[in-house]
């Protein structure tokens, strides 16, 4: 029938697939919320250049009607310098 060694290895088993099984369920809510968190910054992140690129965009579209605020525009790059391109080109971002 059963002998002691066979029930003991049995049990060493049993103990190492038990510990084995904390150690992965530990690593994984760890990964896991970690990657929560990278997720909301990921999604802050976008929020700030999403904002960021209407406020450019509107600066452009400003710049239109008042051209004094283009020396500001090629400062920062987001519209071209007048003298690189030879002459005032529209930009197409």
């Amino acid at each position: 029938m059963n002998t002691p060694l066979s029930t003991t290895v049995v049990k060493a088993l049993l103990v190492v697939s038990l510990v084995l099984s904390v150690l992965f369920c530990v690593q994984y809510i760890m990964v896991t919320r970690e990657a929560r968190t990278l997720s909301g910054q990921v999604a802050n992140i976008n929020l700030v250049r999403n904002t960021l690129q209407a406020l450019a965009n509107d600066c452009l579209a400003y710049s239109q009607t008042n051209p004094a605020i283009n020396p500001i525009l090629e400062s920062v790059g987001i519209k071209p310098q007048a003298g690189a391109s030879g002459g005032r080109t529209a930009n197409t971002r």
